[in-house]
């Protein structure tokens, strides 16, 4: 027998991370008494957590029907993988950059291993609960088999039934769509991270209460109101232009502040040659009334001239009277040439606590026709309904995201953020990273809303599918920026993947004859996939980042490949027999040796590329002898 470990589709590394297993073992570490014969005791657990465990059925929260089963898909793994697809991509070899086609749900599960707690800032822009179809039904049985029947990727390719405020369902079905996305989505996020929701007023009150549950009320930073409409609507039936939406700000952790926006500078000079530095002027009126703040109320005199300043009846002054005395005999209160007029606080730029000033909750001057225009500019036409301005979304990404940060957009759409990261890290000098997640849902040229986008996809000989226009902006909005600023030296690609079934195939026998079952099972990876897609699967499950380096060299004949600088190396060759085995695997090991990484080190092979037993054994031992242990075989 070898030492070579198999890993079969049930194996935890060919699936996705296990929400449900991380929580457990959680909970084991925390009260490590409560794990009875393989169960845990959750009447124990309680008595342990005493008061802190509610009592009552009757609880605060939000409740609907099929929550139990949206907890449910959101703790399922998922058995997809991610297929590269260079050809499609911009600049595959050097971008950190990622254009993921496919069910979301699905792919945050698949991102967990490699980017759990590593998103910085999260942006999302889901779809408004307006009574129109969601493509976005969920089945934790077969997900994949689902999604690809949805998005018309298999025979049978079918719609789902519409969410008509009629159905009684209006309100429940958006709520099954985004719980668990937003349920998978929070392990994603970085400790110091911030999610941002767009919503109108439509689910604005039961997004914020799911949220609080996902997130934690504790965790609630701000409910943005964004001035979407530069004109009024004169076409409201209730005579009320609805201008506004909304933008939901969620931390990970508590305790997150955002960065705040830049003072004006323009402000600050030093018209009296003050030695102290440049200085503003700002005034000084309080904002109590007499009644509320009596301390606040009362007079100031002028030293040089005597004038007495009474306070405003309404307002009163900024500081208390001892406070102001010391300011004036400092020399830091500009008195007025007019009786009638107000004394004013001579402010210092040096003394100013923070380079910031509060970024405000109410967000104006950048409007959705903004968003229409930036679309027009780039394709000629409007292909997409409401598009988000890329300087909304690149005002947000200011707040929480930096340099080598993480900008994720899971409803990815016209591609706003993408653009919006982009332009932003080109003004700035920056270099975040961007990942975009996007259905391929189809377009109907049928349909009078998705006719001109059909069209445009038939134009260029694109499929018919949303996320070929999402991939379209990224390019025409990296060769723009490009042409803008051409010694620019910052990242404008893309790598693009899309959603599948596993590599690795599933036990599916023939009761009726076994026999040939074996012989069709005998090869574990799906027919026609590249070995490019079987590598990528494997820096997926096993927790590498998508973007990581891949080096290539040809050993015994055989070729190998090094991931991440040495962490992962694999050899999907056929014709491994007992005379190749010790070639290639000296040479595994002085390659490993070279590398020098700084983890243990895994090597996999695929298990039919060995001639035999012997031939297998011999590469465990040799590889075992050098010090390499972990060595498995799909």
């Amino acid at each position: 027998m070898s030492d070579i470990k198999k890993m079969n589709r049930e194996a935890p590394e060919a699936q996705s991370a296990d929400l449900m297993a991380n929580n457990v073992v959680a909970l084991k570490s925390l009260f490590p008494e409560i794990a009875v014969e393989g169960k845990l005791d959750l009447d124990l657990l309680k008595e342990l957590l005493g008061l802190s465990v509610a009592q009552s059925d009757e609880r605060f929260g939000l409740n609907w029907h099929g929550k139990r089963k949206a907890r449910q898909i959101a703790l399922t793994p998922s058995l997809g993988t991610l297929l590269p697809c260079p050809a499609e991509s911009l600049n595959w070899d050097t971008t950190q950059n990622l254009m993921i086609e496919g069910d979301n749900l699905e792919v945050l599960k698949l991102l967990q291993k490699s980017f759990a707690a590593k998103i910085k800032l999260i942006y999302i822009d889901p779809p408004y609960n307006t009574g129109k179809d969601f493509v976005y039904p969920d089945d934790y049985r077969d997900n994949i088999g689902n999604y690809l029947e949805l998005t018309g990727q298999t025979e049978g390719g079918r719609r789902i039934s519409s969410n008509a405020e009629a159905s009684g369902r209006f309100h429940t079905d958006w709520l099954n769509m985004m719980y668990p996305r937003l349920r998978v989505a929070r392990t994603l996020l970085h400790p110091e991270g911030v999610i941002l929701v767009s919503c109108d007023d439509g689910e604005v009150a039961n997004l914020k209460l799911m949220l609080n549950e996902i997130f934690g009320e504790e965790n609630f930073v701000a409910q943005f109101v964004w001035k979407a409409r530069q004109f009024s609507d004169t076409r409201a039936n209730t005579n009320i232009s609805t201008d506004h939406e909304y933008i939901l700000a969620y931390s990970r952790d508590d305790g997150i502040s955002l960065k705040g926006v830049g003072r004006d500078e323009s402000k600050f000079a030093n018209p009296d040659n003050d030695p102290r530095g440049e200085w503003m002027s700002r005034s000084m009126l309080g904002l109590a009334t007499r009644d509320q703040r009596p301390n606040l109320h009362y007079e100031i005199r002028e030293p040089s001239t005597g004038r007495v300043f009474p306070p405003n009846p309404s307002t009163g002054w900024r500081y208390s009277k001892e406070k102001m005395t010391e300011l004036i005999s400092e020399g830091k209160v500009l008195f007025p040439k007019s009786d009638q007029g107000r004394p004013r606080e001579k402010k210092f730029r040096n003394e100013m606590r923070a380079e910031f000033i509060a970024f405000r909750s109410i967000i104006d001057g950048v409007h959705t026709a903004d968003g229409t225009q930036e679309i027009r500019s780039l394709f000629g036409v409007d292909l997409f309904a409401f598009p988000k301005p890329t300087e909304l979304v690149a005002s947000l990404i200011e707040q929480v995201a930096g340099e080598g940060d993480i900008v994720m957009d899971f409803f990815a759409g016209s591609g706003t953020t993408g653009h919006a990261v982009m332009k932003k890290n080109s003004a700035e000098s920056v270099g975040r990273r961007y990942i975009l997640v996007q259905l391929p849902e189809p377009l109907d040229p049928s349909n009078r809303e998705q006719k001109v986008a059909a069209d445009f996809c038939d134009k260029l000989k694109l499929p018919r599918r949303i996320s070929e226009l999402t991939k379209e902006r990224l390019r025409r909005a990296a060769q723009r920026i490009e042409g803008e600023s051409p010694l620019l030296k910052g990242d404008l690609g893309f790598r693009v993947f899309k959603l599948a079934s596993s590599n690795i195939r599933a036990w599916q026998p023939d009761v009726a004859d076994l026999e040939d079952s074996l012989l069709k099972n005998a090869e574990h990876l799906v027919q026609g996939r590249k070995e490019q897609d079987v590598l990528y699967e494997l820096l997926l499950k096993l927790g590498l980042d998508l973007c990581v380096p891949i080096e290539t060299k040809t050993m015994a004949g055989k070729t190998v490949h090094s991931i991440g600088g040495g962490t992962l190396i694999v050899c999907l060759a056929d014709g491994l027999t007992k005379d190749v085995v010790e070639e290639l695997a000296k040479g595994i090991v002085e390659w490993r040796k070279a590398l020098a990484p700084a983890v243990d080190t895994r090597v996999v092979f695929k298990d039919t590329g060995f001639a035999d037993d012997i031939a297998k054994t011999n590469m465990a031992a040799i590889l075992n002898q050098a010090g390499i242990s972990d060595v498995r075989s799909l």
